[in-house]
């Protein structure tokens, strides 16, 4: 359990973390035809839009109620209704999403308030779906924005519905890709069951060319969709960051829900598999016993270029755990953990400390470490360290491809590792002779260390696919 200590620094520099309102703008882009909005100046949403952008190489729609220093001094109620009806008009979206900035927050402005007068004064946004979600970016990070959203969409839309036995939600964190959410999809529906995804960034934001042109997200979950998420017969969450929507939706539904606080490894996906057999009363597919055993395989080639090594990290909380929990049981050790918000997720992390903190913390704390991993913004100390970097996180504005990095899943988990340990060889030429990869007694002290020194993991698939 990793002991959580925040910066007492009198400022910040070089910023780790990304504010709430660009998290809960990006589950906002998982809904289909929905038009996300920031209740702000102009400024903060033209920061968060630039960062979408250069992270998914894609047309991101968001607006602005664009407040400026007189309507933050007597209200943006104007702003708000003139958002609501120059969207409607031009955009038509079926669904309209809200979130507060630290500038509306500070003022204090009632937007339920608002958006019921406005409802009753214009009958013509009757038929758009208008839902409003506090994001003040003074406190929180990304992950909490994200967190808050899924929790705001649940409220407002699903409803109660007989149960359907072989349907399911799946939570996603904001840390999954678009090819990760495909990759539990298809996982799910390996097992015969139907998968409601709420938000669904893989229809929206997974680099397609679309047929046609909307002012509105192009794909992810419908209304439909999300008002039948209350048939559902169970939730699955992935990351803690979900753990409050899965809550809201049992309320509502009384379906159980399991959050998985993550699933890149082996242990946490054998868990999601057994239970995937157990629910839908199926046996595992062959395929997945191949692919755990391909990964196995993969564990076993890349620790000798992990086992050992010290490694950097600054993540929001559940990507930290993903990653850094893998990485420990390759053999590494977490010397330096930045993470940017309090969450349930750090007491899980294989570390002493995890420092909320910012990227001057990280570069600090990496002198002495083998690899740094962190988003974009990392690549500038990792330069004056003269450290091998792995872009993680949100966002990675230098790499093309964001949108189909696959780190979850046996295949996901292998993928990762095989980027890791391809970095690290890179760096070969630069050790000693002779120090790397490790020798078999410094690896086999290293992963003692880790608690990685025992024979191959049990197979729970082999019993429940028989």
């Amino acid at each position: 359990m990793a002991n959580v200590v925040e910066s007492k620094k009198a400022c910040t520099v070089n910023p780790l973390k990304m504010s709430q309102p660009l998290g809960a703008s990006l589950a906002f882009l998982g809904l289909d035809s929905c038009m996300p909005v920031m209740h702000g100046s102009q400024g903060c949403t033209s920061f968060g839009l630039v960062l979408l952008v250069r992270h998914f190489k894609e047309a991101i729609p968001l607006q602005t109620t664009a407040m400026n220093e007189v309507t933050t001094i007597l209200g943006g109620y104007e702003n708000i209704e003139a958002a609501l009806l120059n969207i409607r008009k031009r955009a038509s979206p079926k669904l309209i999403a809200i979130c507060s900035t630290g500038l509306t927050e500070t003022k204090g402005d009632d937007v339920n308030g608002f958006l019921a007068l406005a409802r009753q004064k214009h009958p013509e946004l009757a038929d758009t779906e208008i839902i409003y979600v506090s994001t003040p970016d003074y406190v929180g990070a990304f992950e909490d924005g994200f967190k808050h959203a899924i929790t705001g969409i649940v409220k407002s839309l699903v409803k109660p519905l007989p149960p359907v036995q072989d349907q399911v939600t799946l939570l996603p964190g904001s840390h999954l890709s678009p090819g990760d959410i495909d990759e539990l999809r298809e996982t799910i529906e390996a097992f015969g069951l139907k998968a409601i995804v709420l938000p669904d960034v893989s229809g929206s934001l997974d680099g397609h060319i679309p047929p046609d042109w909307r002012g509105t997200t192009l794909g992810g979950t419908s209304l439909d969709e999300i008002r039948a998420a209350g048939a559902s017969s169970w939730t699955i969450g992935v990351g803690e960051q979900t753990r409050e929507g899965a809550e809201a939706l049992q309320a509502i539904s009384g379906a159980p829900f399991e959050i998985f606080e993550r699933l890149t490894g082996i242990e946490a996906n054998d868990r999601l598999l057994m239970r995937l057999s157990q629910h839908s009363g199926r046996p595992v597919p062959a395929k997945y016993r191949r692919q755990r055993s391909q990964l196995l395989d993969a564990m076993l080639d890349g620790h000798f270029y992990t086992g050992g090594m010290t490694v950097a990290i600054g993540a929001e909380p559940d990507l930290l755990l993903a990653i850094g929990a893998l990485l420990h049981e390759m053999g590494a050790e977490l010397r330096c953990c930045i993470s940017t918000t309090q969450s349930a997720s750090h007491a899980l992390l294989p570390a002493e400390a995890v420092l909320l903190g910012d990227l001057e913390d990280l570069e600090q704390g990496a002198k002495d470490c083998d690899l740094i991993v962190t988003h974009a913004h990392g690549r500038q100390a990792a330069q004056r360290l003269g450290k091998p970097l792995l872009r993680m996180g949100f966002p990675v504005f230098d790499r093309i491809g964001n949108a189909h990095r696959v780190q979850v899943g046996y295949r996901g988990t292998m993928n990762l590792i095989f980027e890791i340990a391809n970095l690290m060889i890179e760096q070969i030429p630069h050790h000693h002779e002779g120090d790397w990869p490790l020798t078999p007694e410094a690896r086999r002290a290293a992963m003692t260390r880790s608690g990685t020194a025992q024979a191959t993991p049990p197979n729970p698939l082999a019993e429940a696919s028989a």
